[in-house]
């Protein structure tokens, strides 16, 4: 707890909300709750009793029957509820929207393919009954992972906690648990460009980190592209820090002090030595090393533009089309800048 006293909570009265946002999952929503529903049911006769729990779908957009199979589901289970986005949002928006709805004292993201096992579910409510604010679930294995996807992995937790204002934890999915208190301090954060992981740290309060072995998906195929996950790198970076612009003043500047000892260099070899003939090939190499930063440069200022771009337009953040077996009187659970729903 990093000095801070810490506080044992108790169960009784407490609800635990499950945040599962899905995409065209409707092979592997059957399996999600046949594996996930048990352990929640013996939670509630063990080390959560005296509480309950909701599994909070976020369909961010399906084409096929995953919201049939929802509410098909929810038939036998009330506890099972939907909230369905109008069109494909994105997974920080579904996530948004997941905080936004869920209405327990302790709230936890999850993966619909079983690869955040929930037998790691009760580890983490001990931890938090312990007063852990956020109980981080740390991949101690990637092994649905390919070589290439952890290498990657690796390289961007390296750079990123070099140049971020606020370090992220390496290897730490949205698989964790949040307490009521940083939910709400998340649904009061209004900017539209979300980078989640990042805004767990930047919230702070107290962290204890578990580990666990993340295996292969359960069915179903990864909606995370190679080029979706390098979008996302890109936005973490641009969400995060600025340091990119001030790595671009400084090359700057650096390249103007260059130029300018090059200058004199050449003024006065021509008034010693008098004019070369001119080279056609260092002319040219000049001229295209500068044009390329010039380009690079312009294109990380564009990013930033355009980031600024989305939030002055304050457009919601998502859209919901209808939900189900979520309480209207949930609203107070909101935070003041609900009008980005």
């Amino acid at each position: 707890m990093q000095g801070e006293m810490a506080q044992t909570r108790g169960s009784a009265g407490k609800l635990l909300s499950i945040i599962v946002p899905v995409l065209d999952e409707e092979e592997t929503i059957a399996l999600f709750l046949g594996e996930c529903v048990p352990m929640l049911e013996a939670l509630r006769h063990g080390v959560f009793a005296g509480g309950d729990y909701e599994v909070v779908f976020v369909d961010d957009g399906s084409t096929d029957a995953t919201p049939l199979a929802i509410h098909t589901a929810s038939l036998s289970n009330p506890r099972l509820k939907l909230v369905r986005l109008s069109r494909n949002f994105g997974k920080e928006a579904a996530l948004a929207a997941g905080f936004l709805h869920a209405s327990g004292d302790a709230v936890i993201p999850m993966d619909v393919d079983l690869q955040d096992p929930p037998e790691v579910v009760p580890r983490m409510i001990e931890e938090w009954r312990r007063g852990a604010d956020i109980v981080n679930a740390v991949r101690r294995s990637r092994g649905g992972d390919s070589a290439f996807k952890r290498w990657t992995a690796r390289g961007f937790y390296r750079l990123y906690n070099r140049i971020a204002d606020v370090p992220i934890r390496p290897d730490v999915g949205d698989f964790r648990l949040l307490d009521r208190a940083v939910v709400d301090t998340l649904n009061r954060l209004s900017e539209g460009s979300r980078f989640t992981k990042a805004l767990y740290s930047w919230v702070g309060f107290r962290n204890v980190d578990i580990d666990y072995d993340r295996t292969g998906r359960s069915a179903g195929t990864t909606k995370w592209r190679y080029g979706k996950l390098f979008r996302f790198a890109i936005d973490g970076f641009i969400a995060s820090t600025t340091v990119p612009l001030r790595i671009w003043s400084g090359l700057g500047l650096l390249l103007g002090a260059v130029a300018v000892i090059w200058g004199i260099f050449i003024i006065v070899k021509t008034i010693i030595y008098g004019a070369d003939q001119p080279g056609y090939a260092s002319t040219m190499v000049a001229i295209l090393f500068l044009g390329a930063l010039n380009l690079l440069s312009l294109g990380i200022l564009g990013e930033y533009v355009g980031r600024i771009a989305q939030e002055v337009r304050n457009r919601p953040l998502f859209v919901v089309r209808e939900t189900l077996g979520i309480d209207p009187r949930h609203a107070r659970r909101r935070g003041p800048d609900d009008a980005r729903e």
